[in-house]
């Protein structure tokens, strides 16, 4: 999965949509490991449910017109990614849910509906938050003793902050530059930024850390966190190997880029900082 979602379901379990909207919850749970949010507790005791509303996707799912998911979600101020309303959905598929409580094979066809629409969701907005990254850079080299740094040269920007973007659409690459790589030498350890986290311009977005130093991911653009190189969370070595291909940090969906930019370094502006950084301080 590339995003992570929380799921809040309606407390009407005295009533069969309410529990089908438990039952999805459930399922959701399983399939997409997302968080659920109890709303019983969410009212008395909610400073652990509004970290996970605010840093994840939400889902509520109402069982009936009362909507009583979506109220408590308003009274707490929470952006809601997708709303559901299993009496809605069961109308509209000619469906009669049951006056018992319990679910029988018409409330399955519904949690089938539902759980379908939601997952075929998932994979058309996965797919087209998919970067087109190129296959092969073309790199420019700058040596300094037995080290080489290397800089793409076509379509990437850099900030000062040694960190670079790479810009498809209204989707972004970052990462770090060799010369951050070099500095840290061998990279143990990679913390990311949590997907379907808004972002800032200049705002950090994880850290790397080696025997030398942590250093903090300072991203180049402004948006939402849709992916993070999870391969770098076993192996951060490929930093080291190449920052700018398979060690790559996150994919970003910009907000606005073209204010962005304004704030960033093309290629030939960076080499020339990048090789006076190396020529002053690099060990």
């Amino acid at each position: 999965m590339d995003k992570n979602y929380v799921v809040l379901p309606c407390n009407g379990l005295d009533k069969c949509a309410g529990c089908i909207t438990r039952e999805i919850a459930l399922i959701l749970k399983e399939k997409i490991s997302c968080e659920i949010i109890c709303p019983v507790f969410y009212r008395v005791a909610d400073a652990r449910y509004n970290k996970l509303a605010n840093e994840n996707q939400l889902i509520v799912i109402d069982g009936c017109n009362t909507r009583c998911a979506t109220r408590l979600a308003s009274e707490k101020n929470l952006k809601v990614y997708k709303k559901v309303n299993v009496s809605e959905v069961a109308q509209k598929n000619n469906i009669t849910l049951s006056k018992e409580l319990k679910v029988g094979e018409d409330e399955k066809r519904v949690i089938e509906i539902i759980i379908n629409e939601l997952l075929q969701e998932n994979q058309n907005t996965s797919k087209d938050l998919e970067i087109k990254f190129p296959e092969t850079l073309d790199y420019e080299i700058y040596k300094k003793d037995k080290f080489i740094f290397r800089l793409p040269k076509n379509g990437f920007y850099f900030n000062e902050n040694d960190c670079w973007v790479y810009v498809d659409g209204n989707l972004a690459r970052i990462g770090v530059t060799d010369y951050v790589q070099q500095s840290l030498s061998d990279i143990m350890f990679f913390n990311p930024p949590t997907v379907g986290n808004e972002i800032s311009q200049f705002d950090e977005v994880g850290t790397i850390e080696s025997g030398k130093a942590v250093f903090e991911i300072i991203s180049p653009v402004s948006g939402k966190i849709v992916r993070i190189n999870e391969k770098l969370l076993e192996s951060p070595e490929y930093i080291n190997e190449n920052p700018y291909e398979k060690g790559w940090i996150a994919d970003i969906e910009l907000s606005d880029f073209e204010s962005d930019k304004m704030l960033l370094l093309t290629f030939d502006e960076y080499f020339e900082k990048m090789k006076r950084k190396v020529d002053e301080f690099h060990v």
